[in-house]
């Protein structure tokens, strides 16, 4: 089973190292090849090119941040789509545009080729220790097929249904994660600007119904002042703008995410794209003159959980 790995960055990189440290046969390529150094250390292959790489290898991983970084990788003149062939598999998990990955899809299939999009879930925390979880879309023969590949890089794998169906679902759940990040920096600001203590505000938050996945996260690296995550305010623009292309197309009148669209923008301008997101807190600190910080919670999300081997999600009533 040979595995090739494009974009070695904060997501794809622990995902690659999970394949390398679990014994597969794995090439990688990344834009800086000393980026991959780390990689060709613990044994992968380097490859030469996007072509070179598909020829060689049986399954080829996508990993990029864009829709367009992804389109230009397979659609070069060395790209992807030039070293494809009959019975290799296309993985994209990128969190990418329904449409788009649908496009490109259909030119892997033409080469006799089969398209996944397989997007992960969870953090970079969790991307490192195995335990991300994964969706992916595709025909169920092909996730067959590819199941012990997913289940080596996450834990919990869910079918989706068709390609595409795994993107419009991963921007489903970026969306509400964005949401609930600026809930939380909302009631963070507001506890502390009624005179709450920080830390029990945190632990009353985490065990109450107000609790969620980014308060007990996200919310430790905001008070810790770090703001740390991995994952930057023009990432998540990106993302919550695919949601609301999902919506247009559906012509469903979304009240909420412009609101969210219009925040991270001004975010953009005041603090810059590359900012770490949780830092959106910064314009209600800057406005309110208050320190949302408090002593005791870590500087970077940690997973404690123990490394297992991944499953299948089966959808209730399945």
């Amino acid at each position: 089973m040979r595995v090739g790995f494009i974009g070695l960055g904060n997501v794809g990189g622990k995902l690659a190292g999970s394949l390398i440290r679990n014994g597969l046969e794995v090439t990688v390529r990344d834009l800086d090849k000393a980026v991959a150094q780390p990689f060709l250390d613990q044994g992968a292959a380097w490859a030469d090119s996007p072509k070179e790489m598909a020829a060689s290898v049986d399954f080829v991983i996508t990993c990029l941040p864009s829709p367009a970084a992804s389109a230009a990788v397979l659609e070069a003149d060395d790209g992807v789509l030039a070293g494809l062939s009959a019975g290799k598999v296309w993985m994209e998990m990128s969190t990418t545009d329904e449409a788009e990955v649908t496009r490109l899809g259909e030119k892997v299939k033409a080469l006799g080729a089969e398209p996944v999009d397989c997007p992960v879930s969870g953090g970079c925390h969790r991307a490192a220790t195995g335990n991300i979880a994964i969706f992916a879309g595709c025909e169920r023969e092909t996730f067959e097929k590819i199941l012990p590949i997913l289940t080596t890089i996450g834990r919990r794998v869910l079918h989706t249904g068709e390609l595409g169906s795994a993107s419009v679902l991963k921007v489903v759940t970026n969306y509400l994660a964005t949401a609930n990040l600026l809930s939380v920096c909302e009631a963070l600001v507001t506890s502390k600007a009624a005179g709450m203590d920080l830390n029990v505000a945190y632990e009353a938050i985490a065990i109450s119904s107000g609790n969620s996945f980014v308060h007990e996260t996200e919310g430790q690296v905001i008070l810790n002042g770090s703001r740390d995550i991995n994952f930057t305010m023009d990432l998540v623009k990106k993302d919550i703008g695919l949601f609301q292309a999902v919506a247009d197309r559906a012509n469903v009148p979304l009240e909420i995410s412009p609101l969210l669209i219009e925040i991270f923008d001004d975010g953009i301008e005041r603090y810059g794209d590359r900012e770490w997101s949780p830092n959106i807190i910064r314009r209600l600190e800057d406005a309110t003159g208050l320190d949302i910080t408090a002593p005791g919670f870590p500087a970077e999300m940690t997973d404690d959980e123990p490394e297992e081997p991944g499953y299948e999600v089966i959808p209730t009533g399945k």
